[in-house]
């Protein structure tokens, strides 16, 4: 049967959970890069495609090929690895009750990583832009849709290449009850962005010089591509399922795969391959699920909602990322305040005048009147308070994120104090070790 708009609601509609089902994912993605902050390629002897092979050597994994290439490991409970185009490894983590689950498989697997670079000429990474080697010289990942990505986004913004190759950041998937709900959270995590961008900014630096932002990783996602970045315009506040549908159902397409093959779709709108199909064939599931893993806006809305708007930063900050949205999310009485604040926030002009200043001044920018860094203690309240009473038990993991809203410091301060007391590839390298 052939896909349509009803039948495609109705999805959504189904994703919805019981409150008392409620879970919790993360996605990690870090780099790896040699300790001068040089690029690692996937064909080397000890390069990214011998990484996954070592992590498959855990039979818990499932490795997945592209003809001879391993790309990806798949688990049973639903967690996965899987490789971004300049190699960044992702942790794409099972659904989990508690954050403490959470934590114990994203240091498991952090764990893994650091055994397998020890005695190597490895240096894992925690930064949301790669800060010594230059875009041009990191190797691509042997994956057929990067092939048609790096012809087809560079079209559409000029720091493209550097998204796909260069930058890492922490995600956070969260489960909705209702439509009406999903739309409360996806106002709250989307009019949050500015602010969140610049709590976890950690991207200050590139090639080994001060971008002049504190998350250029920020800046460069509205470089990449207008059509699939950002937010549907008029969805912030006005959000439906229905209307959630036709921003993907009009997004451009750029790859699909036909009898095993990735090929180039041209932009062609996913809303045309359904109703008139492509050279006599039409989508199914697969072509759906596909096609959205190719939109990246600040907040995502498949199976579960995900939270995608922060540099990559340190174990122990990426887990208080994930604490952070768990407190504000599945507490009514703190997204209800959550709300409000995003309500006195967007007094502050733009939405992208806001996201604007974040990048650039991180915690010192002023939105409305106030600093970033005001605005951050208030939100910091209203998510501990949100955490303690959702999940009592993991009240400790939003600690490292209260400690750095007390200070005022995104961890792109620490970088650059690094870089300004020695500027040296080894010691900035050092200064974001994972």
């Amino acid at each position: 049967m052939r896909l349509n708009t009803d039948q495609l609601i109705e999805t959504f509609h189904s994703y919805a959970t019981p409150r008392h089902d409620w879970l919790v994912g993360g996605e990690f993605e870090r780099a790896v890069v040699r300790p001068d902050g040089q690029p690692i390629g996937y064909f080397e002897p000890d390069g990214i495609g011998w990484v996954l092979k070592e992590l498959a050597k855990d039979e818990s994994w499932t490795p997945h090929y592209e003809g001879e290439n391993i790309i990806a490991l798949h688990r049973a409970d639903m967690a996965n690895i899987t490789l971004e185009p300049g190699g960044q490894v992702e942790l794409s983590g099972a659904p989990h009750r508690s954050l403490s689950a959470l934590a114990d498989e994203m240091q498991a697997n952090r764990r893994a990583l650091l055994d397998l670079s020890s005695g190597k000429d490895h240096v894992w990474i925690a930064a949301g832009l790669t800060p010594i080697a230059p875009i041009a010289q990191i190797p691509w990942v042997p994956k057929g849709r990067y092939g048609i990505m790096k012809r087809y986004l560079p079209q559409r913004g000029d720091l493209a290449a550097y998204m796909m190759k260069g930058t890492c950041s922490v995600q956070a998937n969260y489960d909705f009850s209702s439509e009406a709900d999903c739309a409360r959270k996806v106002r709250l995590a989307s009019g949050l962005a500015p602010l969140t961008t610049a709590l976890f900014a950690n991207s200050p630096l590139l090639e080994n010089k001060p971008t002049g932002f504190k998350s250029y990783r920020g800046h460069i996602w509205t470089r990449t591509d207008p059509d699939r970045t950002g937010f549907p315009p008029g969805l912030r506040n006005d959000f439906s399922f229905e209307r959630w549908l036709d921003y993907l159902l009009d997004a451009p397409m750029m790859f699909r795969v036909q009898d095993g093959d990735w090929v180039p779709a041209h932009g062609i709108p996913f809303r045309t391959f359904m109703e008139q199909g492509i050279d006599g064939h039409f989508p199914g599931a697969a072509d759906w699920d596909l096609h959205q893993t190719s939109v990246f806006p600040e907040v995502r809305i498949k199976r579960t909602i995900e939270i995608r708007g922060a540099d990559c930063v340190d174990h122990e900050m990426a887990l208080a990322f994930c604490a952070l949205f768990t407190g504000m999310l599945y507490c009514n009485i703190a997204l209800d305040e959550g709300l409000e604040l995003v309500a006195e926030l967007e007094r502050g002009g733009t939405h992208s005048e806001r996201f604007d200043a974040a990048a650039r001044h991180g915690l010192d920018a002023v939105v409305a009147g106030r600093s970033l860094a005001d605005w951050a203690a208030d939100l910091g309240a209203i998510a501990e308070r949100g955490l303690k009473a959702c999940l009592p038990d993991d009240l400790d993991k939003i600690t490292p994120l209260l400690a750095r809203i007390d200070d005022g410091r995104s961890p792109a301060d620490d970088l650059m104090d690094a870089w300004t007391s020695d500027p040296s590839p080894e010691n900035i390298i050092a200064a974001c070790a994972y």
